[in-house]
């Protein structure tokens, strides 16, 4: 039974609270899930839509990627 991308992408994030996309690709591929950068992007905006993550622009090529649990307001 293959584990959708979605939830291993949103475990990681959970492991670290926030990290990078670059990051978080990093400790995905570590742990042997190959994925492009497209296929991040699509994941992380899925995550996004459901209200679990939030991604905010750090530089023009990095992202920073937050547990919405782990925002306050």
């Amino acid at each position: 039974m293959k584990y959708p991308l979605r939830n291993l992408v949103y475990e990681k994030i959970r492991e670290f609270e926030n990290l990078t996309d670059s990051e978080l690709l990093n400790s995905l591929t570590k742990g042997g899930v190959e994925l492009t950068e497209a296929d991040l992007s699509k994941t992380l905006m899925d995550l996004e839509i459901y209200g679990l993550i939030r991604v905010s622009w750090v530089t023009k090529e990095k992202k920073r990627i937050e547990l919405r649990s782990a925002i306050t307001h």
